[in-house]
């Protein structure tokens, strides 16, 4: 009887050993899998964080070519406007030298041409504020 307990004990003993060896690789292959994912993840990550930096430096320039346009639409129309008020200035000028040329006693109407290009002396001014501080 002995001979029957000895080959289950060496039977017990092989299924260990071949068993064992399954095992290791099935935890070889679970690390493995769980390496594979972290690595797919982290490559995964930086790829995302590229794309995003992409868009995002994308859109930055996109704005600020749009301010550009903004800013130069703006100086523009200041620009215009400078022009027209220093033409206005001038017109008056001619007038008021014209005026004290003819003036007699009446000496209303150049006070008022006086007032009038004072005032747009004033908007010329604010005008060209305005245009500095948009350089």
């Amino acid at each position: 009887m002995q001979s029957s307990t000895e080959s289950s004990a060496s039977y017990k003993n092989q299924t260990r050993r071949e068993s064992s060896p399954s095992a290791k690789l099935v935890w070889i292959i679970w690390i493995l899998l769980i390496t594979a994912g972290i690595t797919a993840a982290y490559l995964y990550s930086n790829h995302m964080k590229q794309e995003v930096i992409r868009q995002l430096q994308a859109d930055s320039r996109k704005q600020m070519n749009e301010l550009k346009m903004g800013y130069e639409a703006k100086f523009a129309a200041l620009s215009d406007e400078v022009k027209e008020l220093e033409s206005k200035v001038q017109s008056f000028n001619e007038l008021l030298t014209f005026t004290k040329d003819n003036a007699t006693s009446k000496t209303d109407n150049s006070n008022k041409l006086y007032t009038q290009l004072n005032e747009v002396k004033k908007q010329l001014n604010t005008l060209q504020q305005k245009m500095e501080l948009l350089k």
